[in-house]
Parts: structure tokens; C-alpha cells; sequence
């Protein structure tokens, strides 16, 4: 049964929380940008009414006003979460292949490189989440950062991700599900630990390839894929349910059985509760930014793209089945017995839990 309001064994988060919120509400003291003219309506207006916040690498950081932090999942696609947390709008790691790109179309931004150049920080998250959470149901689960990356570079100076982690751990019974390729949460394990008590919490680590130059050049500005796997391990450790997302499987550049395999042994390593795969899912905004990338590092592959992707955002069937059955090979073989990240287990005793970091 959920529980909408903290207990006294929640106080010391409740004074975490009240000291994000003084950090938070210092943003509120910036200058606003002058408005354009141009009469914008929604998201686009509270957007274009944002705050500088910080500029660096090509990239601009600004508050953006919001009325609710918890969305509900609308997707013709069946998604195993039914609400998502995004503490930002963009995201500075500016993976080539990101689907997320059309989230700064709402924006009226059309530009897909705006999505990494122009960066919106939501303001007053944990106090909008406090106040929603009522919304969710049993059984419904929460996914954070399906969108952006909750652990991106500014997180580590505004700290918007660990105050809604904050209000999470004053509560019990809900499903919460992490994604990120940020080694920046390892910040956050006391209140991963302190979620995780009372609530199923997952913590889902992206990685696309173990080559370390390959993954600079699909994911220039990400943490590299060794340090992501070490940051699983350090989770896993602290008693933290964590695995692999090996997304996207990307045709021709990382989909061979070797290569595949070698994220499956890591992610083993790591002690990786699972890990599963997505082949690439190239939406037009993300496929305006994709294929020119394409042409320059890979353009062997290019007509090879433009034929798959010509009228549809989704690799084949028997692509994704191919992908799958192989995955279904290296579990059993790296002894990864499950591939869900979104069933969580029963309960362990407390001793069972204690066991984790025996030896």
C-alpha cells in the first residue's frame, strides 16, 4: 500500500530535502530572458521565459517554470512504466542516435542540436513531486529519465535529481526505475539505499559498446562505458538492484556477436542483476542528426540506413529477433538469469540482504 506522507523515521531526509529546496530557490533570483515577440502558447512559452543558468562547451543551461514534474507514460507502444520523472529538457552527452531529440519540437526548436546546446533545468522539482504523488496508484511504476539524463554534468551543482530522489526515500510502496551513463550517481547511493528499502527501486545503466573510442564518438560528451559498469558494480555492492540496457543496437557499428558479447561478459562482471538489448529507434529529428553523423564516420553504411529507415523508425522484426535470441545465448552463458528489469522480486529477509556484502 502507498504511503503519501512521511513517518518519523523520515526526518533527516525531510531536512535533506528542505536544504536542496534553499539551493534550488536560488536559481529564482537569475534575470529573465527578454521575450522574443513571437507569441509562443505551453511548454514553448515557459521555455523561452527561462533563466541562464550556466554556458560552457556550447551549451546553455536555463530554469524552465513547470506545473507538474510526474507525467503519465502516452505511447501507442506498450511501456512497462506507466509514469516518468525528467529533472531537465536536453541533454548535454549528445549521443548521436538519442530518440529523445523531439522533446525540444514542444519547445517549438526544430533544430535537433538544440536538444544538447539548450538545456532546461526544471524548477522546484521535489516540491511539485511532493504534491503529486498522491497520482500514483498501486502497481504503477515510475521511470526516471526516459527523456534526458538524470545524472548529466549540471546535476552535480544544482542537485535536482538527488532532491526528488530525496522525496522518494520519505515514502514507501512505490516502483521506480533509473536510467542513466552517468558514474555520478554513485553520489547518490545513501539515498538509493535508503529508496530501496521501502520501495522496488532499479537503477538502469545504457551501455551501447565496451570500446571506449567507439563510444566517444556515438556519445562524445558521456561518461565512458568502463566507468558506467564500475559505477553498476559500486551499486550492486551497496545492496542496489542495477543492470544493463544495451541500447541502441546499432546496425553494422556495434551489433556484431562479438562485440555484443563483450558488454554482456562486462555487465557479468559488474554482477549485473540483468541486462537486455534495443536495436537503434531513429526518429525523423533524430535521424536529421544521425545520418549526416553516419556519412562522416561510417559511410559505407549509409545507403544500408537510408533502406531500413526509409519509411519506418523501427529495425525489421526478424532484426530484433535475431538480437534478442542472441541475447537470450549470452545471459544463460554469463549465468544473467534475468532479463526484466521492471519484475522486481519478493521481499529478502534481512539476513539474505546482509549477505550481499559477506565475503
Amino acid at each position: 500500500m502507498l504511503t503519501a506522507f512521511p513517518d518519523k523515521d523520515t526526518l533527516p531526509w525531510i531536512r535533506d530535502i528542505m536544504a536542496n529546496k534553499r539551493r534550488i530557490n536560488q536559481m529564482s533570483s537569475l534575470p529573465l530572458i527578454p521575450d522574443s515577440g513571437t507569441r509562443l502558447i505551453g511548454i514553448a512559452r515557459l521555455a523561452a521565459h527561462g533563466e541562464t543558468v550556466r554556458q560552457g562547451h556550447e551549451v546553455e543551461y536555463f530554469t524552465l517554470p513547470v506545473r507538474s514534474l510526474l507525467n503519465r507514460c502516452v505511447s501507442k507502444r506498450q511501456m512497462p512504466f506507466s509514469w516518468t520523472i525528467n529533472p531537465y529538457r536536453g541533454c548535454e552527452f549528445a549521443c548521436k542516435y538519442c530518440y529523445a531529440r523531439y522533446t525540444h519540437e514542444f519547445m517549438e526548436m526544430r533544430n535537433g542540436l538544440e536538444f544538447e546546446q539548450k538545456i532546461y533545468v526544471k524548477q522546484h522539482a521535489a516540491e511539485l513531486l511532493q504534491q503529486e504523488l498522491r497520482r500514483v496508484k498501486p502497481n504503477e511504476s515510475i521511470a526516471i529519465g526516459t527523456a534526458t539524463d538524470p545524472y548529466q554534468p549540471i546535476e552535480r551543482k544544482l542537485e535536482i535529481t538527488r532532491a526528488i530522489l530525496e522525496q522518494f526515500a520519505g515514502h514507501s510502496g512505490f516502483e521506480i526505475g533509473i536510467v542513466s551513463k552517468s558514474a555520478m550517481i554513485v553520489r547518490d547511493i545513501d539515498v538509493l539505499q535508503e529508496i530501496s528499502r521501502r520501495n522496488h527501486l532499479t537503477v538502469n545503466f545504457t551501455v551501447t559498446t565496451t570500446e571506449t573510442e567507439l563510444a566517444r564518438i556515438l556519445e562524445p560528451r558521456a561518461p565512458r562505458p568502463d566507468l558506467r559498469l564500475e559505477a553498476l558494480r559500486q551499486l550492486r555492492e551497496a545492496g542496489i538492484r542495477a543492470g544493463v540496457i544495451c541500447a541502441p543496437v546499432l546496425p553494422g557499428i556495434t551489433d556484431s556477436p562479438k562485440q555484443l558479447e563483450s558488454v554482456v561478459r562486462a555487465a557479468a562482471e559488474a554482477r549485473a542483476n540483468y541486462i537486455y538489448a534495443n536495436p537503434l529507434f531513429l526518429k525523423p529529428c533524430s535521424a536529421a542528426i544521425f545520418l549526416p553523423f553516419l556519412k562522416e564516420h561510417f559511410p559505407k553504411l549509409v545507403p544500408d540506413y537510408e533502406q531500413r529507415f526509409k519509411d519506418r523508425a523501427f529495425l525489421p522484426r526478424t532484426y530484433r529477433k535475431r538480437i534478442s535470441d542472441l541475447f537470450a545465448q549470452l545471459r544463460k552463458k554469463y549465468h544473467i538469469e534475468k532479463e526484466s528489469r521492471w519484475e522486481w522480486p519478493k521481499p529478502e529477509p534481512q539476513n539474505a540482504q546482509l549477505s550481499l556484502f559477506a565475503g
